[in-house]
């Protein structure tokens, strides 16, 4: 199929903007050249992919789809182009970490140093990831390893785990169960949830827990990119959040933060993908082991939290 990478970039702005003229505007192209574009794609595919009138410009059911694997496609070939040149400038001095909000919380500066000085001549690139990409670039291969939080779809990707931290709900103060020392899953099935803003299946179920519903859909009423999002909306009464222990070393006025007692922990693992392994990821992988399995007490600080302590500072 004869489509340019330029149809899919100004078809990306035009689903963003849901605005020929502004989709124009932000290109700095002609919007009768952008309307032709979009045209001759649609053409190519033999697709609608907007439902446009005099006033309104709307995506169709074909074109959500079409923006949901776009971005990710176009993402993995801008890194299949990054990896491609740093092999053709014979660059072998840089590792590329992903990580979801708090890495590998207290574990992570230890694991940077030792990998630093291991290999002095390497830079490491970090990149920061939202909810919208709970594999921290794996899925799309932005990466060559990241800090990440399971379960997530996960095809491609290994493993090794660091730690498993205990999940604590986040309830306005004024709650029903704001002042209990725990609270149970079953008492959490009802409230009105906040959900993650990703269409990652695997994420939504383990953090919405799916498997306690009886396949009853969960009752999310807003989505979140961040914790401090939740955190803000969470205190406002918009709604309740599960989540992890480390949250509480963010205290938050009109928050309060419980924890449960009957659910799985979840995991943080060092994860790469199978594809782009390498010396260098492998090394990556061995050091992080060895930093986790010499730092006990750190571990066992995570994995069994003082929840009277709100006030410790994790290194991000």
């Amino acid at each position: 199929m004869d489509v340019h990478t330029r149809q899919l970039q100004y078809f990306i702005a035009v689903a963003e903007e849901l605005s020929f003229t502004r989709a124009a505007q932000r290109l700095h192209v002609s919007q009768q050249g952008l309307s032709t574009q979009i045209k001759q794609l649609e053409h190519t595919m033999d697709v609608v992919l907007f439902a446009r009138t005099t006033r309104l410009v709307e995506l169709t059911a074909a074109g959500a789809v079409f923006l949901q694997d776009l971005r990710d496609t176009l993402s993995s070939l801008d890194a299949a182009v990054d990896r491609a040149r740093s092999v053709h400038r014979g660059e072998q001095d840089r590792l590329v970490l992903g990580a979801m909000e708090g890495a590998a919380l207290t574990l992570t500066e230890p694991i940077l140093d030792a990998f630093r000085k291991r290999h002095p001549g390497v830079t490491v690139e970090l990149r920061h990831f939202t909810y919208e990409d709970p594999s921290a670039g794996l899925k799309t291969g932005s990466v060559d390893v990241a800090f990440t939080r399971r379960p997530f779809l996960d095809d491609g990707v290994r493993f090794e785990r660091l730690f498993t931290e205990p999940l604590i709900a986040l309830l306005p103060t004024g709650h029903r169960l704001a002042d209990r020392e725990v609270v149970h899953a079953w008492e959490l099935l009802d409230e009105a949830l906040l959900g993650a803003m990703t269409t990652d299946p695997v994420w939504n179920a383990f953090w919405e827990m799916a498997d306690y519903r009886e396949g009853r859909p969960a009752p999310v009423v807003s989505r979140s990119n961040s914790l401090l999002e939740e955190l803000h909306k969470v205190a406002t009464g918009v709604g309740v959040v599960l989540t992890v222990a480390c949250a509480r070393w963010i205290p938050f006025p009109g928050v309060r933060m419980v924890p449960v007692a009957d659910l799985p922990p979840n995991e943080v693992a060092v994860g790469w993908r199978a594809a782009q392994e390498s010396p260098l990821v492998r090394s990556f992988v061995e050091v992080a082991l060895t930093v986790r399995d010499a730092h006990p007490e750190l571990v066992a600080q995570l994995q069994e939290p003082d929840f009277a302590d709100c006030t410790v500072p994790p290194h991000l």
